[in-house]
């Protein structure tokens, strides 16, 4: 059994279809790391790490949707020389000793297969992201609840200050009025948690199979999706790399001789259209460097004997959850820096080591030393246990 790994006519190797395929993790980690470095010099930046998914997703929108329009292959597969064709199976009856690839006839794109291929390429991967980082949330939450109790009752009891209305809220009267919104999004995640891991099970072993398949080459497609739009990925000629840059000239002639309007709007949407190309060209180029520069410092920084000598290194266990306040407690104030004795600024704050709560010194000390308790816990304490905090330090 002779495994397909050298390039053999148009047919692209396993290890081509592989990079391919890792090109856009590796993108994303890239993106990753660099916006991480940059803000830590521009806060605002970290927005954008916030919603990682969503920006990453609308960047390949963009460029897969581009990439397919003007060379009918991803972005990843066109840095390769690759093209998407579709299969159509050609019936001949007169010579029976065909091969089962004689049959096979290839052609471009059609308009439904592009669309299908983003959906492929962009939205599932999106979707399939935001499961992932659903049930790691949900799985952190179990394990804290098993590590720490449930913490869903933590300040239950406890009151607080509105500012806008002017009055003590109870929490009890807003659990009330708990909306069917967090009911539902609670029993998603819940539902989530159960059958995400036989979903990514699922997904996993097709694409094992798929990848084996094709290694051993017992099939044309090197993917599920592939297979079910009916699409074989091809080596791109000789004539067709030369092609495309006239392809894509030609292509947007034609939209902007599409143009409609008074002189003046063309003109200007002829330039926001030159703007929109040259930016695509430049981001393409400056992903693929981003993409070869990140590698080469993960390679340089790390290599593989540092990986396997450096020793395991555990998640930090998840800290505690904070003390319950008690029904009869001195209720909290919505900003941090009151105490809840005096309910003015702060003056020499002061700890409370049973509880973890913070007051003025000579607040906290007179009602310890009166009542010998947290006010907010009413967890029994001495002014032994109470503790100067230094933030000058």
């Amino acid at each position: 059994m002779l495994f397909q790994v050298g390039g053999q006519g148009t047919r692209p190797t396993f290890f081509e279809m592989a990079a391919a395929q890792q090109l856009p993790a590796s993108l994303r980690a890239a993106l990753t790391y660099s916006i991480g470095v940059l803000a830590l010099r521009r806060p605002l930046l970290h927005k954008v790490l916030d919603f990682e998914d969503e920006f990453f997703a609308l960047l390949m929108l963009v460029l897969e949707t581009h990439s397919l329009r003007t060379t009918d292959a991803s972005f990843s597969e066109s840095l390769y020389g690759l093209r998407r064709r579709t299969v159509k199976i050609r019936a001949k009856k007169n010579d029976a000793s065909l091969n089962s690839r004689d049959g096979i006839e290839l052609s471009g794109l059609e308009k439904r297969q592009r669309v299908l291929s983003v959906v492929f390429l962009v939205v599932l991967p999106y979707f399939k992201s935001k499961l992932h980082s659903i049930y790691n949330k949900e799985r952190e939450a179990r394990l804290q609840a098993s590590l720490w109790g449930d913490g869903d009752e933590t300040f239950g009891d406890a009151d607080y200050f509105d500012r806008r209305e002017g009055s003590l809220v109870s929490r009890g009267t807003m659990d009330a009025e708990a909306t069917v919104r967090s009911r539902l999004t609670k029993r998603l995640q819940k539902i989530v948690f159960a059958c995400y891991p036989w979903l990514h099970a699922t997904s996993e072993g097709l694409s094992f199979t798929y990848q084996l398949l094709y290694l051993l080459d017992a099939t044309g497609f090197y993917s599920l999706g592939l297979h079910a739009l009916g699409i074989h990925v091809c080596r791109a000629t000789g004539q067709e790399l030369m092609d495309t840059s006239s392809r894509i000239s030609k292509m947007r002639n034609r939209e902007r001789e599409r143009l409609r309007g008074p002189p003046w709007l063309k003109a200007l949407q002829g330039a926001l259209l030159r703007c929109t190309y040259t930016v695509l060209d430049y981001a393409q180029t400056g992903l693929i460097a981003a993409v070869f520069f990140f590698k080469m410092m993960e390679w340089w920084y790390q290599s593989a004997e540092e990986r396997m000598s450096a020793p395991t290194v555990y998640p930090p266990p998840p800290p505690p959850p904070p003390p319950k306040v008690a029904k009869e407690g001195i209720p909290l104030p919505p900003d941090r820096t009151i105490c809840p004795l005096c309910t003015q600024k702060r003056a020499n704050p002061s700890v409370v080591t049973v509880s973890g709560f913070v007051f003025c010194y000579a607040c906290i000390f007179k009602y310890v030393s009166q009542y010998n308790r947290c006010p907010v816990t009413l967890m029994p304490a001495t002014v032994d246990q109470i503790r100067r905090l230094f933030h000058d330090v």
